[in-house]
């Protein structure tokens, strides 16, 4: 019995192609959107995920300033000194290195070559707890830190912007009204998402920095290397405690700073895609509801087209639950077909996509079949008020109509 229903019902929907392609489209559209914003918001995060090893998983970044619920910090609070990085140092037992970092944009110039980049004045350690390495040349000496020498470690960005097929090692560069002499080239990063471009970045010396390029003796932030990333919450009590312990007459905010994790950005920036994720799809799902309202007029319309033929199939012996079944079949068949349309739709719309906004492509068979059942579910739901009234039909005046 449920084989013929499906031929009768294959064959009502090829007997009206044109109305059948209209009715499903807005399933289509509507799954198709789901599909697309649920594929990229898996690569999404999972980009995020393969972030998190370019910038090391057991950095912690220390800031001036009170934490904010969505990311950054807020607050007017005392930068750091020398003396503070000293003590985290010399008192933490669950960090490995502690990077001090003081930064300021300028113009980088070599030759006729010019573009402006960050200029960060740090310590060698800065290169451990980042986890980079220098692929040719060398880093800063004790005495080069301690003195405050003009050489500088470039990024892979300023060797090929500034330098082109020349050697960098060894060559003079300008940061605004300083200069420094390039002793070493770090391997090249990449983007990373929350951190723009890795490799434009020019590495002096704390001293350096501090006596000719910011005219400062204060440090913007500190970079903290977590022995490994079993004990980061140790290290961030332990750091807590130590910078509590330097500020106990401070009040308000000049007394305030936070510290904040790699994983705990990227938890943040993953909340938040997973956020808009939702509302999105819960946008596209309006299309699916539209959809089913749709195949609801259009079945309804089918019942009153075919009322005679329901009183026939009555009269020879059709019973109220397969009139109801057969309608029920046909109007989930529409929205079954709709669903794998709008899945293939949405896949191809996500591998064109994905490389545009430089995500990876994740194929989710699971989100696939859900968005295939949730398209029958519609079908069905939507499709049993028109099933129910033909299946209701009196068959003698079911016979009368016109």
């Amino acid at each position: 019995m449920l084989t013929n229903i499906i031929i009768l019902a294959y064959r009502e929907i090829r007997r009206n192609v044109l109305r059948s392609i209209l009715t499903t489209l807005g399933i289509v559209i509507g799954v198709a959107a789901v599909v697309a914003i649920t594929t990229l918001g898996a690569g999404t995060k999972q980009q995020v995920e393969a972030e998190i090893s370019k910038l090391g998983a057991t950095m912690l970044t220390i800031y001036p300033g009170q934490s904010r619920r969505r990311g950054g910090v807020s607050g007017s609070a005392r930068l750091f000194d020398i003396d503070d990085v000293n003590a985290i140092r010399r008192e933490s037992i669950f960090s490995s290195s502690v990077a001090p970092l003081s930064l300021k944009t300028a113009l980088v110039v070599h030759g006729n070559n010019n573009r402006r980049s960050q200029i960060t004045g740090t310590s060698s350690d800065f290169l451990k707890v980042r986890d980079w390495q220098i692929y040719e040349g060398r880093g800063f000496t004790i005495g080069e830190e301690r003195g405050g020498k003009p050489v500088c470690i470039i990024g892979e960005t300023i060797r090929k912007e500034l330098f082109g097929l020349i050697n960098p090692i060894s060559q003079l560069l300008r940061l605004g009204n300083a200069s420094c002499q390039v002793i070493g080239l770090l391997e090249s990063k990449g983007q990373v998402m929350f951190a723009g471009d890795q490799d434009d970045v020019v590495l002096v010396p704390l001293n350096y920095f501090q006596r000719r390029i910011s005219g400062k003796k204060t440090i913007t932030s500190i970079y903290v290397a977590a022995n490994t990333e079993s004990v980061i919450e140790q290290a961030t009590a332990e750091i807590t405690a130590i910078m509590q312990a330097r500020r106990p007459s401070r009040q308000g905010a000049d007394a305030l700073f936070s510290i904040r994790g790699v994983q705990e950005m990227s938890d943040a920036l993953q909340s938040s895609t997973a956020i808009l994720t939702g509302f999105l799809s819960a946008i596209a799902a309006i299309s699916l509801v539209v959809g089913g309202v749709g195949i609801m007029n259009i079945m309804l319309v089918s019942v009153t087209e075919r009322t005679r033929e329901i009183g026939i199939r009555m009269a020879i012996g059709a019973r109220e639950p397969e009139v109801l079944l057969q309608f029920l079949v046909e109007a989930t068949m529409l929205s079954g077909m709709g669903g794998l349309i709008g899945i293939a739709f949405g896949m191809f719309l996500t591998l064109m996509l994905a490389p545009l906004i430089n995500v990876p492509f994740i194929f989710q068979i699971d989100m696939v079949l859900v968005a295939f059942l949730f398209s029958c579910m519609i079908g069905i739901v939507f499709g049993y008020m028109p099933a129910r009234r033909a299946a209701r039909l009196n068959p003698i005046d079911a016979l009368r109509h016109e």
